[in-house]
């Protein structure tokens, strides 16, 4: 299971992220997506925790915090939906 952080500032990088949430148990992985176009930060990350235990007191103390001067946004990540496209990429022809 990991952690959605969302409200991210664009100049957190790994190590920040993961020193904060190291204060509440062991970070196993962080992640911080980037546009596939222009390379940068998409304001939001995953940070995997070695219990549910740690990563509940995470929630608990950082969800709402302010953290460089953003109020943080942090849950459970949901599992990533299928977005519905079909077996040729997407595409569907019309007639």
């Amino acid at each position: 299971m990991s952690l959605y952080v969302g409200n991210l500032s664009y100049e957190v990088g790994e190590e920040d992220l993961s020193s904060v949430f190291a204060e509440y148990g062991s970070v196993k992985r962080v992640q911080l997506p980037t546009d596939r176009e222009t390379g940068r930060p998409r304001g939001f990350g995953f940070v995997e925790m070695g219990t549910e235990a740690e990563e509940d007191a995470a929630i608990e103390a950082l969800d709402g915090a302010e953290w460089m001067g953003r109020a943080l946004k942090v849950n459970k990540a949901k599992p990533r939906e299928d977005r519905g496209g079909n077996s040729r990429g997407g595409y569907s022809k019309r007639y």
